[in-house]
């Protein structure tokens, strides 16, 4: 009997997913653990393994959303026959449409008593328009919205199964129709939203609710710079960045500052015991945070090798859900981009992130005379229903000290 491929539950709290592409075709033959198909979930978009080995008889659900649990596709023997259902739709059962009767044309032919009300089809439902020969498929509900708002269907693009047009194009269109007017012969480019970026904008808009402040200090990276130097002429195989140093500081102080290395819940803090911290990085698919575990445990070394693997993994889309997980600090680094200071946003639950500018040459008053050193800002933003401001001040005040003295964090 066929195996049955169920959308698998990847992380905490992911209830559905969305089916990428398929990496196997029908008929091709597939090994236990052979990457099978790309889901994107509301955190990343990951390649999903095969729990199977055999033909891949069956694709049922070759793209689109699908509730965890649900079956996509059927994996056996060569020849084997399996009976596919139809992909669950959301929303309440349809009743199956009655058979269409054929009636006399002409203006005595007998009306169907029983015909539902355009309102009352589901919008799951297609109809065709008589009014262009039965060519465009479009749900009643579409229809109706495109009628009120003059859209003619007929130039949409459908979205829906077998290319039906649904509401979401009729609404799509019209926000296309506000948007500012291109320049002469270009077109406005509308990009559905993934589930990565609505996630995004989800924690973002809920990162301006939590009410936050910000410190900000300078540093002299002189020392650090040296450090950095050092560990690279012992460990040539592994590239040492700033960002590593930060980490292993950052994470030695919150080892001191507890009480900066929490979450905020509704009725409770949570104080963790070690420091997981989270790596601010610029993927294709938009900003996304692996995190980096038991920082404090780790030598520089050790450190820059685990987060140049997760980065890479990050920038080709190869990160799983558990790479996202658990984080309770974040590091923001747009030094490399020559940002000298800016605030970050807030990572929820997290009470606090850091925001790294880059290091510049900077004329500063040592001993009653001026001195050129190399001067990096940090901006430490914060949850105040976390922490409070003296004890933000002096966790921020021994991660300085440590970057101006790595020695100090031993």
């Amino acid at each position: 009997m066929a195996n049955e491929v169920k959308l698998p539950r990847l992380g905490q709290g992911m209830e559905s997913g969305s089916i990428v592409k398929w990496l196997k075709s029908e008929g091709d033959q597939v090994a236990k653990g052979e990457p099978l198909f790309e889901v994107d979930t509301d955190k990343v978009t990951q390649e999903v393994e095969s729990d199977y080995a055999g033909v891949l008889l069956k694709i049922v659900l070759p793209s689109g959303d699908a509730p965890v649990g649900q079956t996509i596709a059927f994996i056996g023997e060569q020849g084997e026959e399996v009976v596919a259902a139809e992909p669950e739709q959301e929303g309440p059962p349809k009743e199956k449409a009655p058979k269409e009767k054929k009636v006399p044309k002409g203006e005595n032919a007998p009306k169907e008593e029983n015909a539902p009300k355009e309102e009352e089809v589901s919008d799951t439902q297609t109809v065709s328009d008589a009014g262009d020969g039965g060519r465009t498929k479009a749900s009643p509900l579409a229809r109706r919205i495109a009628r009120e708002r003059g859209v003619d269907l007929s130039t949409l693009r459908g979205t829906g199964p077998d290319g039906r047009i649904i509401a979401e194009d009729v609404e799509r269109s019209e926000s296309t129709k506000r948007a500012p007017a291109a320049a002469p012969g270009a077109e406005v480019e509308s990009v559905p939203l993934t589930k990565i970026r609505k996630t995004i904008a989800r924690r973002l808009t809920a990162a301006w609710e939590a009410p936050v402040f910000q410190l900000t200090v300078s540093a002299d990276m002189t020392r650090a710079n040296e450090l950095i130097g050092r560990v690279r002429e012992l460990s040539p195989d592994v590239r040492i960045t700033v960002t590593d140093l930060l980490a292993k500081l950052s994470a030695m102080a919150l080892m001191r500052h507890r009480e900066v290395n929490v979450q905020f819940a509704d009725d409770a803090l949570l104080k963790f015991p070690t420091a997981n911290v989270g790596i601010a990085v610029a993927a294709p698919q938009g900003l996304i945070v692996p995190v980096l575990r038991s920082v404090e445990r780790q030598s520089l070394a050790e450190l820059a090798a685990a987060r140049g693997e997760l980065v890479g993994r990050a920038r080709e889309n190869k990160l799983t859900s558990q790479d996202l997980e658990d984080g309770t600090f974040t590091i923001s680094n747009l030094g490399m981009y020559g940002i000298e200071q800016f605030v970050a946003v807030l990572n929820p639950p997290q009470a606090a992130i850091l925001a790294v500018g880059a290091t510049i040459d900077t004329p500063v008053a040592r001993g009653g005379a001026v001195e050129v050193r190399p001067i990096m800002m940090m901006t430490l933003t914060v949850d105040h229903r976390a922490v409070d401001g003296a004890t933000a001040a002096g966790f921020l005040r021994t991660v300085k000290q440590f970057v101006e003295d790595p020695a100090l964090a031993l």
